[in-house]
């Protein structure tokens, strides 16, 4: 027959004490990520029923989510004027090509850094952390964009940002760490380093390819400071630019620009606005879902 020993219910005690907090600990985490969720999923909640909801409803109740009635009105009107489906059009198209160009350049410019043996790889690896600590500012980029003959073209929105140098020290350390020997058997069966790199690298890639997708597509759907600076003809404008005229001025002023008489509710037409602007980025990141939780942890591994 087996006895406690003295020192038993103490681990017993412990045990409960640790499972006791171990609980509390995660009923803790579980009440700030439901809060933090709330904060987020709320304002896009009341934003997308305000788009449907009557104008009394909007003016008469501070916060909803369900409209009394769903109203087509502005979602209607916005997709019958030429300038907001040529803007929604042009980001699209921009983003879609600035996306390709930014990662082609940064993963191409990555692969070689990530060898050893580059000669003056130091020096360029430090010229690309001293970018990451010190700007031109906004004048001398204006500048450059200038010069190049770029403005109101849309490469101006694609080409000055076209490598981020924090992305750029990630990728380059994720390409460290594949397998050398799946390049060395790929040289041994003939391949030169671009075969290598688009053969080998690159399909071995995808995680962090989706990953800096998202990344630079987000970025560039979202800028509103380069078309402001560098478009200064209202036809090219981009879909931020116009969205922000249409929230910042009166809806009077900015609807008679689009050539239009019948005029929406004011303030359902900006919350319309403000969901057509947001709905592709939200769209678009299911499909790299699967990829996006292995690629923002891949490529941290220091030298």
């Amino acid at each position: 027959m087996t006895t406690m020993t003295e020192s038993e219910p103490k681990k017993l005690a412990v045990n409960n004490n640790s499972s006791l907090g171990n609980r509390a600990f995660d009923t803790l985490n579980i009440v700030v990520l439901v809060g933090m969720a709330l904060i987020t999923v709320l304002p896009l909640l009341y934003v997308l029923a305000g788009s449907f909801a009557p104008e009394p409803q909007i003016a008469s109740e501070p916060f909803f989510l369900w409209p009394e009635r769903i109203v087509t009105e502005s979602y209607e009107y916005i997709f019958a004027t030429p300038t907001f489906v040529r803007a929604l059009l042009t980001t699209v198209i921009v983003t879609a090509v600035g996306m390709v160009v930014q990662v082609l350049l940064t993963f191409t410019m990555a692969y070689p850094l990530a060898k050893r043996y580059l000669p003056g790889r130091a020096l360029v690896l430090n010229l690309i952390i001293f970018t990451m600590v010190f700007s031109g500012g906004m004048i001398p980029t204006y500048l450059v964009v200038r010069d190049m003959g770029l403005l109101d073209s849309y490469w101006a929105l694609i080409l000055p940002l076209a490598i981020n140098p924090f992305y750029l020290v990630i990728v380059k350390s994720f390409f460290q760490e594949l397998p050398q020997a799946l390049e060395e058997a790929a040289r041994i069966d003939g391949c030169n380093e671009m075969g290598v790199f688009f053969k080998i690298v690159l399909p071995l890639s995808k995680p962090i390819i989706a990953t800096f997708s998202l990344f630079y597509a987000v970025a560039i759907w979202n800028d509103y400071m380069s078309p402001l600076l560098y478009i200064s003809d209202p036809s090219k404008w981009t879909l931020q630019v116009l969205v922000r005229q249409l929230i910042t001025t009166d809806a009077a002023t900015a609807l008679a620009q689009m050539d239009r008489t019948w005029v929406p509710p004011e303030q359902g037409l900006k919350f319309a606005v403000i969901v057509i602007a947001t709905l592709p980025i939200l769209l678009f990141y299911p499909f790299l879902q699967k990829h996006f939780a292995k690629g923002v942890l891949i490529g941290g591994v220091k030298e």
